[in-house]
């Protein structure tokens, strides 16, 4: 196996063994990131340079013990999200508003990756300003998926699974705002986690919608998802929507069987046949490991993606407002046509006289979306559903619909308006593109949620499978 194919946990075993260096590691990844990135265009930032001083560093440093135990991520090539701020590296949101623009400061999780010891190999390409379900709205071209060129990645994160899936990187940092790291994690074939809302701080990320954003990641396997969640949750004094809530130890929690597991199984009315029948094999792994399948109903779920719209749209417009063109460099005719779609439906949707009618309407909505959760909970541990009723779609086929684009979301945006955790996990394969099925689980339940998922991978171990680039 290549260094650049490992996981994040076999590489630091390699590390420690001193059977390769964290310098032979980063060059695998960026000859890599040199092989593939004209065809997928993954990337917007490759830190070629620093990225091998940093690796260099860590090589000298050692991978004694003593260093794995404070750096649990040494030595380790990570991708970074393009919305979050990096100091020292240009930070555009995948908008060319702000191509130029170089934060003084780090994110608080890549503040946290680092003094984990992890290394910022590049940043990923992304639908511009997280606007988008496919990759499609970069202002610095379209993403592909490394499965199959002429189809979409996902989005926003599209960047990130992709190179991901790639193995231009081990693991890469995403934001889902209503699916964004869950839906490119199912259409790439890797595991994507999108935390409880708080969980994980979004200091220094470039909001989207400031209450539905959480900050999540894509990985090779369920253990890496543990272990970067171990890293990046937990209060951040910065972060004033952040509870004091205790961070469990991940990792340990994956082993321990699955008992008295009670999982809810939420299937869409349409859904074509072969993935329909994925998601029954996923469940009949599950059963197979002790859990309990029941069926469930969320009586709202379809008016989630009209809440989740008008929500989101409206937080899109007052956030956006402050790229004016006095801080920034550039004034709002940088916009796209999809930031000028969300920002006149958020205006309109918050204007007087329509507030009423709009607005409160959506809250009070997903105040009911997340009674249901709550009502559900009480019956089961978590929920199983598809991450998307289709495949992979092909470029363009969409774009000229921007309502069916956002019938993407159609699984993913519930767990945003009730702010939960989930996760997307590799379920197979249909005509050789990936589907994945997603776990939900009640608020602060990613140690449950990571546990049923990793029982699930040793049964069903997809991510051994790879794209042919």
């Amino acid at each position: 196996m290549a260094l650049n194919e490992l996981t994040i946990h076999a590489a630091r075993t390699g590390l420690q063994a001193k059977q390769f260096s964290s310098t032979e590691l980063v060059k695998a990844c960026l000859a890599r990131i040199k092989q593939t990135e004209s065809k997928i265009n993954a990337l917007i930032t490759v830190c070629e340079p620093s990225a091998l001083r940093e690796a260099k560093k860590a090589d000298q440093n050692g991978y004694q013990p003593s260093v794995a135990s404070r750096q649990p991520l040494a030595g380790i090539p990570l991708v970074i999200k393009d919305i979050f701020s990096t100091k020292g590296i240009k930070t555009t949101a995948g908008a060319k508003l702000l191509a130029n623009y170089v934060p003084v400061y780090d994110a608080t999780v890549v503040t946290r990756l680092k003094h984990a010891g992890a290394i910022i190999l590049a940043k990923a390409n992304l639908d511009a300003w997280a606007h988008g379900s496919s990759g499609e709205n970069s202002e610095f071209g379209p993403t592909k998926n490394p499965w199959d060129l002429s189809r979409v990645p996902g989005g926003s994160s599209s960047g990130s699974a992709a190179s991901v899936a790639a193995d231009q990187c081990l693991a890469a940092m995403g934001t889902d705002t209503g699916g964004s790291v869950r839906l490119p994690a199912s259409f790439c074939g890797v595991v994507g986690l999108k935390p409880t809302y708080g969980r994980v701080s979004r200091y220094g990320a470039i909001a989207l919608a400031s209450s539905l954003d959480s900050m999540g990641h894509l990985t090779k396997d369920v253990t890496d998802a543990a272990l970067i969640l171990q890293i990046t949750a937990g209060p951040d004094g910065r972060d004033a929507t952040m509870p004091d809530q205790p961070v469990p130890d991940y990792q340990k929690n994956l082993s321990p069987p699955l008992k008295n597991l009670t999982i809810g199984s939420l299937l869409p009315a349409k859904m074509a046949p072969p993935l329909k029948k994925i998601y029954q094999q996923a469940l009949t792994v599950l059963a197979k490991q002790g859990a309990k399948m029941i069926s469930v109903k969320l009586p709202h779920l379809d008016f989630a993606i009209a809440a989740y719209y008008l929500i989101m749209s409206s937080e899109v417009s007052a956030n956006l407002a402050r790229f004016d063109g006095t801080r920034f460099g550039a004034d709002r005719q940088k916009f796209g046509a999809e930031a000028k779609r969300r920002i006149m439906l958020g205006t309109y949707a918050l204007s007087a006289g329509y507030y009423d009618a709009y607005y409160r309407q959506a809250l009070k909505v997903r105040t009911l979306i997340a009674q249901d959760f709550a009502q559900t909970f009480t019956k089961v541990d978590l929920i199983a559903t598809p991450v998307s009723p289709e495949l992979p779609f092909k470029l363009g086929e969409k774009t000229a619909d921007p309502l069916k684009m956002y019938l993407s979301d159609l699984l993913t945006v519930p767990a945003n308006l009730a702010g939960l955790p989930a996760l997307s996990i590799p379920s197979g394969y249909v005509k050789q593109l990936p589907v994945g099925i997603q776990f939900l689980g009640p608020l602060f339940s990613e140690a449950k949620i990571l546990q049923t998922a990793y029982h699930y991978e040793q049964q069903a171990p997809w991510q051994k499978k790879r794209p042919r680039l």
